[in-house]
Parts: structure tokens; C-alpha cells; sequence
């Protein structure tokens, strides 16, 4: 029993040293289990008389043991607060639109599991209980500085916003603020890595660091330049705060978040820039000289700036998602490209794209993944009439364009028009079974 005895220990410390108490009781928990697979094992070995094909097939097994050990550590580092590669933004300035049960109902009927709130509404969370949808909650600008003076403080929102409601309501990341760098609020860029800080040391004192992922995303405004892709790097008053942000995250496994709206870029230089580009239709797209490569769509070319300037600041490994990307339906005067055929074009062509799970020309092998803006057109919301009109549904609860969702109420313009099933991925706990399984039987027999 020594030696099964010492198998569970290393399991134990293996989990520990990762830095997840919840991993290393599971590891203890499937060596249990493949207890019978172990014996098996030492089965095998009796029936190997020569001493020397044993110590071969030891080492073999030993090597085959450190990669997956190596493997292992790798993948669990860090928790995926996105699961699949759709998901929608629940944004509630308004005083029109459905209950959060009535939410509830039409994203299960919709098929859309991966959510984001702007803040940690209560109504909410209850509303998501056991309902398997997955939510990142919101941490609003106006927290971070208290959040980034006092640790305290950050333990006690986590507390009360994040813990109280797990595991029941599937949270499964923290937004620091939204926004922040290359925005109005100057005060804000020097507090916001030490709220990102503290909210994480919070997540960490919580033992929540294998669930909660902490992230806060950005506009395009932290850009210098984003035409070409690969000539895009972060504005020089930006740069001083976003390279220590993105040290952080590195170190923590977290993406860099981007909101991305080619709406905007088109609305912003529409002489210039082909709206098919930025609809996803056919078109010739633009050829960037310095890549050789080829973009049909704004979107990818979007992302691929943010990869470039990811690149120049020294993370070239790091993921990027889309936070919000949408379409308005409706606008101002000056506001020409909001209309209902465009937003409907725009979001059917992006649940396509999506579904497709692909990566970007520059970056091939990390899938797209965005949140589209969003749930329900907001009455409330400042600014020009296109900011309240991005909902794929009405206030009423009927769709405000077919791209094949169906209301809670019903429209003509219900039709079902596009069925997709956005798979959702299961994260790292099957693999991570039997890396452990196949680890703890090579372990057994290099020691016997």
C-alpha cells in the first residue's frame, strides 16, 4: 500500500502545486477509481518475464507519464470564462423589457448558453440559477477606484456578488470595467490594474481561480491605427498603462478582450470602406502587403489588428475574443447604414461565421469566439438612436429581424430563417481524467 499511498499524494501535491484545491481532491478521487486499471497493470508486469523488455517498457512509460504530467499543468492553468463561440450581451438600460425569467426562457429556447451582464444584478443571477446558461458578471467603472485602494472591499463584492450564487448560477468570469483605457475618464487608466488585482487576489483567497476568470475589455480606441491589420499597435498614451494590464493577464491566463464593430469603422469612413466588407458579404476584400494575406471580412481584419498589436507590445501568444460586436437597426438621419436589413445581414452572416470555428487568417488556430450586441434594443441608453436600437429582440420579447431566433411573442418576422447549433466545449475535465489515469499507471510502474 506504500506505493498507492504515495500515488494519491503526488496526485494530491500535483493539484496543489496548480493551484486548485478542487483538482487535486478530484485527482485523489480518480485514482480511486482506477484503482482496478492500476492492478491490471501490475497483471501485465508478471507476465513480462524478461527484466530487461520490463525496464524498457518502464521508461517508456515514465516518459509518456512527464509529458502528460507537463500536459496536464498546462491546460489547467487557466479557467475558460467562454465555453463556445457564441454568445450575447444582456444589456438592461430600459424599463420596457422582459423579466430576467423571461430571458431565461428565450435564451434556452434560442440555444445561446454563454451570456455577459454589465454588473452583478442580483434579479439576474437568482433568475440564471440551474439553468446551466453561463454568465460573465460585470464589475461597472464606477467601482474601480474603491476597488483598487481597498482589498477588502474587492473581497466583499466577490463575496456578495460571485460566491454567494455559486455553483448553482453558472458564473464564470468577473468583467473589470468595460472600456476603460482610451476612454474619457483619465482618473480611471492608473486605477484599473489594481482593480484588476484585487478582484483577482479575491478570486484567488476564495479558491474560486479554477472557476472565475478575470478579464476587462477594451474599444478599438486603444488602437493607434487598426488599416493595415498587421501596422496596428497601441496609442503611446495607452501603451504606459496596457503593457503591465496585459503582464497581468498573461501571468493569469486571461485574453485580451476587444469589442469590435465594424458598424462603427464603416459609419465612421463609409466613402471609403465597402459595407459588403463590413457585412460579411462577397466582395473583394482588402490584401495586407506586409502578411500577404487576404481578408474578405472586417471583422477578422479587426481581430487580426488587435493580434498585431498584441504582437509589438510582446504578447503575441495571447488569446483574443470579442466582447460586443453588433449592428443598429435604427438610427439618426446621419446615421444611413442603421437599418433593419443591414443589422439582420450583419448578425446572420456572424452567427455563420461563428459557427464555422475557425481562427483569422493571422492567427488560424485560435478560434473566433464573440458576444453579439445584444440582447434587447435599450430605451434608456444615451447618444444617438443607434444605441438603442443593437437588440436582436424587441422590448416585448418578439425578434426585432429574422436571423433565427424565435420571440416570446410572436412576429412576422419569425420565420427560423437559420438553424445553427453553437456546440459548446466541455472544458478540460475529461482530458484531464485520464492524463491522470495513464499518469498514475506509468508512476506505479516505473516504481515497482
Amino acid at each position: 500500500m506504500l506505493k498507492e499511498s504515495f500515488i494519491y499524494l503526488f496526485i494530491y501535491l500535483l493539484g496543489l502545486c496548480n493551484g486548485k484545491r478542487s483538482i487535486a481532491l478530484k485527482g485523489v478521487v480518480f485514482v480511486v477509481v482506477q484503482f482496478s486499471v492500476l492492478h491490471f497493470i501490475i497483471e501485465v508486469e508478471s507476465l513480462i518475464v524478461d527484466s530487461s523488455i520490463m525496464t524498457s517498457f518502464k521508461f517508456l512509460f515514465f516518459f509518456f507519464f512527464f509529458f502528460l504530467v507537463c500536459f496536464t499543468l498546462t491546460a489547467s492553468s487557466a479557467v475558460q470564462a467562454f465555453t463556445g463561440t457564441y454568445g450575447i450581451n444582456y444589456g438592461r438600460i430600459a424599463d420596457n423589457i422582459p423579466s430576467p425569467e423571461e430571458v431565461v426562457t428565450l435564451l434556452r429556447a434560442a440555444k445561446i448558453k454563454n451570456v455577459r451582464i454589465y454588473d452583478a444584478d442580483h434579479s439576474v443571477l437568482n433568475a440564471f440559477s440551474g439553468t446551466g446558461l453561463e454568465i460573465v458578471v460585470g464589475l461597472p467603472n464606477g467601482y474601480l477606484k474603491e476597488m483598487s485602494a481597498n482589498e477588502d472591499s474587492a473581497l466583499n463584492w466577490t463575496k456578495e456578488n460571485v460566491q454567494s450564487f455559486l455553483p448553482k448560477t453558472h458564473i464564470r468570469g468577473v468583467a473589470v470595467g468595460n472600456e476603460v483605457l482610451g476612454g474619457g475618464d483619465n482618473e480611471l487608466w492608473g486605477v484599473l490594474l489594481g482593480a484588476v488585482k484585487n478582484i483577482y487576489n479575491a478570486v484567488q483567497k476564495l479558491d474560486l481561480t479554477d472557476v472565475i476568470q478575470i478579464t476587462t475589455a477594451h474599444s478599438q480606441a486603444v488602437f493607434a491605427n487598426s488599416y493595415p491589420p498587421s501596422s496596428c499597435i497601441f496609442k503611446d498614451g495607452v501603451s504606459q498603462y496596457m503593457k503591465p494590464l496585459l503582464e497581468f493577464s498573461s501571468q493569469i491566463g486571461s485574453p485580451f478582450c476587444l469589442n469590435a464593430y465594424p458598424f462603427l469603422a464603416y459609419m465612421s469612413d463609409p466613402g471609403n470602406i465597402d459595407i459588403n466588407y463590413a457585412l460579411f458579404q462577397k466582395t473583394q476584400g482588402i490584401y495586407d502587403q506586409k502578411t500577404h494575406l487576404h481578408y474578405d471580412n472586417m471583422l477578422d481584419a479587426q481581430i487580426d489588428a488587435a493580434y498585431a498589436a498584441l504582437a509589438d507590445s510582446g504578447f503575441k501568444k495571447m488569446e483574443v475574443i470579442v466582447t460586443e460586436t453588433g449592428w443598429a437597426s435604427h438610427g439618426d438621419d446621419n446615421e444611413a447604414a442603421a437599418t433593419v436589413s443591414n443589422a439582420r445581414t450583419y448578425n446572420y452572416n456572424l452567427r455563420k461565421r461563428l459557427a464555422m470555428k475557425k481562427g483569422t487568417p493571422f492567427r488560424p488556430k485560435f478560434v473566433v469566439k464573440a458576444y453579439v450586441f445584444a440582447i434587447f434594443n435599450e430605451d434608456l441608453k444615451p447618444g444617438p438612436s443607434s444605441e438603442r436600437n443593437f437588440g436582436l429582440f424587441k422590448a416585448d420579447g418578439s425578434i426585432a429581424y429574422d436571423v433565427g431566433y424565435h420571440g416570446l411573442k410572436s412576429s412576422s418576422a419569425d420565420s427560423s430563417l437559420l438553424s445553427l447549433k453553437v456546440i459548446q466545449a466541455h472544458g478540460p475535465s475529461v482530458s484531464y481524467f485520464w492524463s491522470l489515469t495513464i499518469s498514475a499507471m506509468a508512476l506505479l510502474l516505473f516504481l515497482r
